[in-house]
């Protein structure tokens, strides 16, 4: 059949804009090795965004082995022509993309990923790793001497992993700006108890080994994520208030005098009143008993203790949950509004409580160090890499929180830290994020505070 020239123009129309747009599209080029955080620059990863983890992992005590694969979904940001993963040290064995096989290469601690077709950008994509080894964890001055990670105990492993040690035991993109929901599958020796976070899906026991299925359905950054293997005591219910409640405590401790299933069920509740709803399907606790880290970890859904510590380091590590976990900070600069918020929490709790008010804590914070003191030369709203965790990141963060709540008044106050947590939910903010909030909520200037505060070397003048 003829066309005629009108018809035949048209076609030529559409061709040449087909050409044109063809032409226009950008080429597909690597995506970035890190995201640029201002302490850890290579930490996450550029052009993508990842949606979901499902990891299976098979441990076995005895040797300390673990072998796994993870599978990854992620939305491609750009046209990808390759990629990068986190993973520290493991080996290994076998990547695919899309299910079909991928070259990869090993750089540091990197695996730059190369699928056999381009990722077009908006495009979703699935990418699996298989992987083991024996994970070792990170040492250094960064988390108060301690080493962190991926943690050997007497009968399994103890795993808290922050700000950069996820990437020790499972690839991804390993900064808290990349969250994601997680399905994560723990097989290890029949008699151990497999937690992480989420709520349990179900169990299995098959050969002598059992394994644990557990799904975090909320965005979780990756250093919120914990597989620890034990012996427990495991107890499970409601808080009073109906929040499902999950607590599992290595029978060899102590019990003392601290009621953490308890403590925690009626913290959980008091906090969602404070703060606002619980942002995530289940609290708890994991209680293991690992001397070698000093420090408890406020991973999603379930802190985890190294050993039974006192109520108020589970008061701190429940308002994690809200301030850190479900609102996350965009890059490692702003740790304060992990640590200042969830230090302050022990000073409302004991306010509560009747011990004393959160203004008579500010004062023994304040009294407690002279003019003189190093503490008071710490940056808190940029502490820097290797004292992020200093404790005048802790208690001079919540020393201006109280400043603040003393200039614009309880009503205000309070209805800001809903204000955050509410508008901010399962997502990722800055400093500077929280000072436009205040601003706005109580209609005052406050840039002067938050800089003398929070910027400025020095002990501060009473206001």
């Amino acid at each position: 059949m003829a066309l005629s020239r009108s018809a035949r123009l048209g076609a030529l129309a559409t061709a040449a804009l087909s050409f044109c747009l063809i032409a226009a599209a950008p080429a597909p080029h690597p995506g970035s090795d890190g995201v640029g955080d201002p302490y850890f620059p290579q930490l996450g990863n550029g052009g993508f965004d990842i949606r979901h983890y499902a990891l299976d992992l098979a441990y076995e005590p005895d040797t300390d082995r673990l072998d796994a694969r993870a599978t990854i979904t992620a939305r491609a940001t750009q046209h990808l022509s390759s990629f990068d993963l986190d993973l520290q040290k493991l080996t290994v064995t076998r990547v695919e993309v899309n299910g079909r096989r991928a070259a990869f290469t090993r750089g540091g601690d990197e695996i730059r990923i190369t699928p056999r077709e381009a990722l077009r950008k908006n495009k979703t994509f699935e990418v699996s790793v298989d992987y083991g080894g024996v994970p070792e964890p990170l040492s250094g001055p960064i988390v108060f001497g301690s080493d962190y990670g991926w943690m050997k105990t007497a009968d399994g492993v103890f795993v808290a992993c922050e700000p950069n040690a996820a990437s020790t035991w499972f690839p991804g993109s390993d900064h808290p700006s990349d969250k994601a929901a997680f399905d994560i599958r723990i097989k290890a020796p029949k008699g151990l108890t497999s937690v992480s976070n989420g709520r349990l899906v179900g169990t299995s026991t098959k050969g002598g080994h059992t394994t644990a299925h557990w799904r975090e359905t909320k965005p979780m950054a990756t250093y919120l994520a914990t597989a620890t293997i034990g012996k427990f005591d495991v107890r499970t219910g409601r808080t009073p208030g109906g929040t499902p409640i999950y607590v599992a405590i290595d029978p060899t401790l102590p019990k003392g005098d601290v009621d953490v299933y308890g403590i925690t069920g009626e913290v959980t509740d008091y906090w969602s009143k404070v703060f606002g709803p619980y942002p995530f399907e289940e609290t708890g606790a994991i209680v293991d008993d690992m001397p070698q880290a000093g420090f408890s970890l406020e991973t999603q859904t379930k802190p985890i203790y190294s050993a039974v510590r006192s109520e108020n380091t589970i008061v701190h590590e429940l308002a994690h949950q809200w301030f850190g976990d479900s609102v996350s900070p965009a890059s490692w600069n702003h740790i304060w509004l992990n640590e200042g918020f969830a230090t302050y929490g022990p000073w409302l709790w004991n306010e509560y409580k009747g011990r004393a008010s959160a203004h008579e804590s500010f004062m023994a914070a304040y009294n407690a160090r002279p003019a003189d003191s190093p503490f008071w030369q710490t940056v808190v709203g940029d502490p820097q890499r290797d004292t992020m965790f200093a404790s005048a990141v802790y208690q001079r963060g919540a020393m201006t929180l109280q400043v603040l709540r003393e200039r614009i008044g309880d009503k205000d106050f309070f209805r800001l830290l809903k204000s955050w947590v509410g508008q901010k939910r399962y997502s990722n903010a800055t400093t500077d994020d929280f000072v436009r909030l205040a601003e706005r909520v109580s209609g005052e200037q406050l840039d002067e505070l938050f800089h003398t505060w929070l910027f400025t070397k020095g002990k501060p003048a009473l206001p």
